[in-house]
């Protein structure tokens, strides 16, 4: 059943500690300081490939498909490495785009207002990820940028939701961790991984996460995890870290992720009121 599902510790040991080691799957990171010369802003992207893949897509055997990163408030894009190992590992062209800049607005809580206030957040997102989609087609041609996976962590999340909201025939997969403001997107074959977290500071808005009815019938996975919400991203510890990864692997693989569940079940993580782990 496609309901709520805990991220348990075994997961790491069953699938995790040397999981998507850099060594191992050749995978390369670049940075990119782009420019946009229509707004007048600077849009950093970090870059990560399987150096095997792209020698593939570069010979023409392969299509590497496309994940894009979104940051949360105040976290660097280049903060999602654990992320962005597992995409590339699956042969994934990912982008992870650093979607504010010091100059921008504090992101401001406007009750009444669509999103709370945050609408022109999400646009200028929207923004900042076409305009990076249009430079990956001159230095990756051979990549499928019909078929995105919009990725985010918390405000983040919010604009890979609103980008498939506004883009429906490019996006396929989407997969957010603890986004808190922008509903999910119900549409048939849109497949959609969400990471919750168990944090007492960050409050999902009502209506934003379906219902497990509406889960079952559109075939989202909801996991359920006793993880804090900063711990999403390279900050969190290796443990969080290691059970995301090898829940999003399976996900990418076309398993459903409850059976990690079911294979863990046994041996549940044990947290503090807190949301930290005990040892």
């Amino acid at each position: 059943m496609r309901r709520g599902i805990s991220v348990l510790a075994c997961v790491c040991t069953l699938l995790g500690a040397s999981y998507f080691a850099i060594s191992k799957w050749g995978i390369r990171h670049e940075s990119l300081n782009l420019f946009d010369e229509a707004r007048q802003r600077p849009v950093t992207v970090d870059i990560a490939e399987r150096v095997d893949y792209d020698m593939k897509a570069n010979a023409g055997y392969w299509k590497l498909p496309v994940a894009i990163i979104s940051n949360g408030n105040t976290v660097r894009n280049t903060e999602y490495s654990f992320l962005a190992n597992v995409f590339a590992a699956r042969g994934y062209l990912v982008a992870s785009i650093q979607q504010d800049l010091p100059s921008d607005p504090p992101l401001m809580t406007k009750v009444g207002l669509p999103y709370v206030g945050r609408l022109a957040v999400y646009e200028k997102g929207e923004a900042n990820i076409l305009f990076v989609l249009e430079q990956l087609k001159k230095l990756h041609p051979n990549a499928d940028y019909d078929h995105l996976t919009m990725v985010g962590h918390s405000n983040g999340g919010d604009t890979a939701m609103y980008f498939a909201m506004q883009h429906p025939k490019l996006v396929s997969k989407i997969v957010t961790l603890d986004n808190l403001r922008v509903p999910f997107v119900l549409r048939d074959k849109l497949k959609i991984l969400s990471f919750r977290s168990r944090d007492p500071q960050f409050k999902t808005d009502p209506g934003v996460v379906p219902t497990p009815e509406q889960c079952e019938k559109r075939g989202i996975d909801i996991v359920q995890t006793p993880y804090q919400h900063t711990w999403m991203s390279d900050r969190g510890p290796d443990q969080a870290k290691e059970a995301i990864q090898a829940t999003l692997d399976t996900f990418l693989g076309g398993t459903d992720v409850s059976k990690l569940a079911l294979l863990a079940s046994d041996h549940p993580t044990t947290v503090r009121d807190d949301g930290m782990p005990l040892p």
